[in-house]
């Protein structure tokens, strides 16, 4: 299906952006209707076999449509241009859509858990019959492909809203599963244990609800990025001839396909200017060319000529590892007085440490103290916006 979509969408030779919200929508549209075929016939089965659990599965499809409806809307909203208002696009659109999804699930799955609860309490009869298995097989084999056909396209477009459609599908297929055993392990034991399988699949749907909100929630807030994704840009900024070292990278999602960045890179203070700017130029379009992030530098010119400012890089450097290994020293600079040497430096301070910061500056400037009886510390404390950063 993937094969016949790329054919289809390849033909129209969109720009990325549109590409990638054409992929979507598609991927969005072929939900919508399977899942309502879905609903429907597990609609029906249910209301011949008179079973709650399949009813629960049948809504279950149904806020599957309707999240599909919405992913499908997020799509299109997204794929509006910039503009006045908003200048950095409308992607958030899709965490917005994917938010709306997780409230509606969890409305459904109160309600399926309450027509639970009344069967567990008042159980009444099922009839399970070839037909009701069939719809339910059917139902499986549809999910499954959903699950391949969803995860597919989200690694194309690199979607979370799609890759977490496919894991709801290949929950769904589990669930569905659930439902039919139970129904043919009562049919053989005659236990009552339709309104116990309808509370389960309604407990699941709750769970899957709220682990969608908070997946959706946090990109919104700006949830830090990967550390796959840090390393990767570090690994390529630091394969650059003359980049000695990266610091203060922040990485702002604008939504699927739309994030900037900013690092501040260390180069040799000797080295001339203009090539450096030059450099700083071709890296710069070279991300936005090959990966679409819009990156911009601060250029740090490093000393390395002086042979104690690097002792002082490293002893810093090393008091700081001793209170946290992850803590790391950079922007490292004298100033020389008449009585007395500033020692000006950035530090920083992983979130979550308990060192309070009074501390931080008193072990570390006793340190360098220890050493170097005129000199005075000046730092900075900050935090890191990404998982790991060295200087």
């Amino acid at each position: 299906m993937l094969t016949i979509l790329e054919r289809i969408i390849g033909k129209r030779r969109l720009s990325a952006e549109r590409e990638r919200s054409a992929y979507g929508s598609a991927a969005s549209m072929l939900g919508v209707m399977s899942n309502a075929l879905l609903f429907a016939l597990k609609l029906a089965a249910g209301a011949v076999s008179g079973s709650v659990a399949i009813t629960a599965d049948a809504a279950n499809n149904l806020s599957d449509a309707s999240s599909s409806v919405i992913s499908l809307l997020g799509f299109k909203l997204a794929d509006k241009p910039a503009d006045e208002e908003h200048p950095y696009g409308h992607g958030r659109y899709e965490y917005l859509s994917g938010l709306i999804v997780a409230v509606m699930i969890m409305v459904i799955g109160v309600e399926l858990m309450k027509s639970s609860v009344e069967k567990i309490l008042s159980p009444t009869p099922v009839l399970f019959s070839g037909w009701t298995a069939g719809t339910l097989a059917l139902a499986i084999a549809v999910k499954l492909w959903q699950t391949h056909f969803n995860r597919a396209v989200g690694r194309k477009i690199h979607s979370m809203t799609l890759m977490a459609t496919a894991d709801d599908s290949r929950n769904d297929a589990i669930t569905t599963g659930a439902v039919l055993c139970s129904m043919a392990l009562g049919h053989v034991t005659g236990l009552a244990l339709d309104g116990l399988m309808g509370a389960a699949v309604a407990a699941f749907i709750l769970v899957s609800g709220a682990r969608l909100i908070r997946d959706t929630i946090s990109p919104m807030l700006g949830s830090i990025p990967s550390k796959e994704r840090i390393a990767a840009i570090r690994q390529r900024l630091m394969g650059y001839p003359g980049v000695l070292g990266i610091h203060d990278l922040m990485v702002h999602d604008y939504g699927p396909g739309r994030q900037y960045a900013s690092v501040h890179l260390e180069m040799d203070a000797q080295a001339d200017v203009l090539e450096s700017h030059d450099l700083i130029d071709n890296i710069e379009r070279e991300f936005l060319r090959d990966e679409g992030l819009h990156l911009v530098i601060h250029y740090d010119p490093v000393v390395t000529d002086d042979p104690h400012v690097a002792e002082l890089r490293e002893l810093t450097a090393a008091l700081a590892a001793q209170i946290d290994p992850r803590m790391t020293i950079h922007d490292l600079r004298i100033v020389p007085g008449l009585t007395h040497v500033n020692v000006v430096f950035d530090c920083v301070v992983p979130f979550g440490l308990k060192t309070g910061n009074g501390e931080i500056r008193e072990r570390i400037s006793r340190g360098v103290a220890a050493e170097y009886p005129d000199h005075y510390c000046v730092m900075t404390l900050e935090n890191s916006y990404v998982h790991m950063m060295e200087s």
